[in-house]
């Protein structure tokens, strides 16, 4: 097994325009809280110390600040936010009765101890969410897993970001598994064996024998781990390093978390469903912060660029990687909230006067 290039464990990290992030000194919790609000009010927003802030140790801190910084990630604004869905978004809508079956099936998303009343309402607000992005965009196709994806965001940031933050997702970070095939997904799914011949052969070798596939990890990618991970804080965690990082993202952090039960790996029989079963289940108590540095150290040194060709995808086929640079350069030119708000204001009179 190869040694990852390590840097030192307590490192923040920046924002190369490849979409990597690059490690540097940590801070502490009032440091980066100053950094963050720093960031905020900048004209333009410092969309990279916000980058660095979301991927570097600990993340956002704080569900307040992840409803002011997501949307910057994203390039939101949050003074022009999309209305609430009306009831018409759910006539003759193909998804529907999918999308109502899997949210009633979310049930463990919601926080232990919720009235049922009030999560009831979420997951109204969830349906609305995902068909009004459907609705909007006729090309995305829902696949099951979406949901997952939806809950998260709404819990975070409430129905109107988080229906903004979906759409825009859909249409960058996840636009590859709406495709009406699965062949995108599968091909994003293919960058894994990859990475871990680059780092070890050995444990590749033995996946290979197993014939075991990537399977496993479709749904760790298609719902950001939302899916798959019991405890909130952990998902939250990692959609600030995702939200702030390239798009195959997930797939280098799949890497790390097999790379991190390899020896479970290898003792187990190479069979396929018995390697199967073992890694299609992820450990609760993973060690997530050093994980996401491992993840980031991976995408430095085998850059998806590197491994298109083994993986059998190249950039130009993948929207979500095709646009990904344009997205990214588009988050830099941000207006503070505070400059948004002014304007806001200024075009509301000016169009009350026309009137």
């Amino acid at each position: 097994m190869k040694r990852l290039k390590r840097k030192k464990q307590n490192a923040g990290v920046g924002v190369n325009g490849n979409g990597s992030v690059t490690r540097e000194p940590d801070c502490g919790r009032k440091q980066k809280l100053a950094e963050i609000h720093q960031a905020l009010i900048s004209d333009p927003v410092d969309i990279e110390t916000l980058r660095r802030a979301a991927a570097s140790k600990g993340g956002l801190l704080t569900d307040e600040l992840r409803r002011k910084v997501w949307p910057k990630l994203l390039n939101i604004n949050v003074y022009d936010l999309p209305y609430k869905p009306g009831r018409d978004v759910r006539e003759k809508h193909k998804d529907y009765n999918q999308v109502v079956l899997d949210v009633r099936r979310s049930m463990k998303r919601f926080p232990k101890g919720m009235p049922a009343a009030e999560r009831a309402v979420l997951q109204e607000q969830m349906t609305d969410i995902i068909l009004e992005v459907l609705k909007r965009t006729p090309q995305l196709h829902y696949y099951q897993g979406y949901h997952d994806v939806a809950v998260t965001l709404l819990l975070v940031v409430g129905e109107r970001m988080a229906l903004a933050m979906l759409d825009t997702l859909s249409n960058h970070h996840l636009r590859d598994f709406m495709d009406p095939t699965m062949d995108s997904t599968k091909h994003i799914l293919n960058y894994l064996m990859p990475i871990l011949e680059q780092v070890d052969e050995e444990l590749h070798d033995f996946m290979i024998r197993a014939e075991v596939g990537t399977i496993f990890a479709l749904s760790w990618l298609i719902t950001w781990y939302g899916h798959v991970l019991s405890d909130f804080k952990h998902t939250m965690r990692l959609y600030d390093f995702f939200l702030a990082s390239h798009p195959l993202m997930p797939i280098y952090l799949a890497a790390t978390i097999v790379l991190h039960r390899e020896k479970e790996v290898k003792k187990t029989e190479c069979d396929m469903a018995m390697v199967h079963h073992l890694l299609s289940r992820i450990p609760q108590d993973l060690p997530y912060e050093l994980l996401i540095g491992q993840a980031q150290d991976l995408f430095d040194q085998y850059p998806p660029s590197l491994l298109a060709k083994q993986a059998a995808l190249q950039s130009r086929k993948s929207l979500s990687i095709s646009t990904f640079q344009a997205f990214q350069f588009a988050t830099l030119h941000q207006r503070p909230d505070s400059v948004l708000q002014r304007l806001t204001k200024a075009q509301g009179s000016t169009t009350s006067r026309q009137a």
